[in-house]
């Protein structure tokens, strides 16, 4: 496994309000919807990074004869996972602190092990693979899903979004992470030693005047509270003036009758 820098894979986000109230309202119907035809009854799944658990818990839902794991390396946010009403419904759901680099399982635990939105975080995202592949059984699959933002699109152009886009990227970069992502994934799979990958593709859409109102507003303030902006200050990519500008063209954007943002991803199905 190739070394990692722990330092670089400090979460850029943060869990400030702003960033869980996009992950909030992540479901396994909007964003895991190409691996659910591989999840069987009884089938033993890992959730990585699975965050405040919205993903996790309909995962459980769908292998109700099986058992899920989800595993984050923030306790605190675990402790929001553990609070939702479907994790208390589901007898075969727990949550655990965890290290994608150092998995505290055995080889080939599971029949599933999940990722979504963890790899583009990550220093070395060939060893977070390679154990993830560890722990899943010979005819399992590992299934990650992250964005890109190199082929993020949306509606008005503003000169304001084409700089936020930009700062992202290298506000990311600079934190040791792989803000594309998406399309890395299908090399990334080939190059940890997988026997077979496939490869898909998904987007989210924000266009009626909710959608651009929660989409804009969390903009906003990952830019100005989060630990986003932390990063873009103490890289000296940004000042807290430039923060302000790209928060106010997320509202005006939001704000536009006709706007409208598109989110692509990158998926892969990976048989160890």
């Amino acid at each position: 496994m190739p070394d990692h820098d722990d330092t670089h894979d400090r979460y850029l986000h943060g869990h400030h309000d702003s960033v869980l109230r996009s992950h909030r309202r992540r479901s396994v119907e909007n964003s895991a919807a190409y691996l659910l035809a591989q999840l069987a009854p009884d089938a033993r799944v890992l959730d990585v990074g699975c965050g405040p658990g919205t993903i996790t818990v309909g995962l459980a839902a769908r292998v109700p004869d099986g058992h899920v794991v989800g595993l984050d390396a923030a306790p605190g946010v675990l402790d929001e996972a553990r609070a939702l009403p479907e994790a208390a419904e589901r007898g075969n759901l727990r949550f655990e602190v965890g290290d994608v680099y150092e998995l505290g399982f055995g080889d080939e635990s599971f029949d599933v092990v999940h990722a979504h939105q963890v790899l583009q975080h990550l220093a070395d995202p060939l060893g977070a693979l390679a154990e993830m592949r560890r722990v899943c059984r010979a005819g399992g699959v590992v299934a990650v899903r992250d964005g890109d933002y190199g082929a993020m699109c949306w509606h008005p152009a503003t000169d304001g979004l084409a700089e936020w886009q930009a700062l992202y990227r290298a506000v990311a970069r600079s934190a040791g992470g792989e803000p594309d992502a998406g399309r890395h994934l299908l090399s990334w799979g080939q190059r940890a030693g997988f026997s077979r990958v496939e490869t898909s593709a998904s987007a989210w859409c924000f266009s009626t005047p909710d959608e651009r109102a929660w989409w804009g507003g969390l903009w906003a303030e990952r830019l100005t509270r989060s630990r986003f902006a932390e990063q873009a200050t103490s890289a000296k990519l940004a000042t807290p003036a430039d923060l302000e500008r790209l928060a106010e063209a997320w509202r005006g954007w939001a704000a536009a009758e006709d706007a409208c943002f598109f989110v692509l991803h990158g998926e892969v199905l990976c048989t160890p």
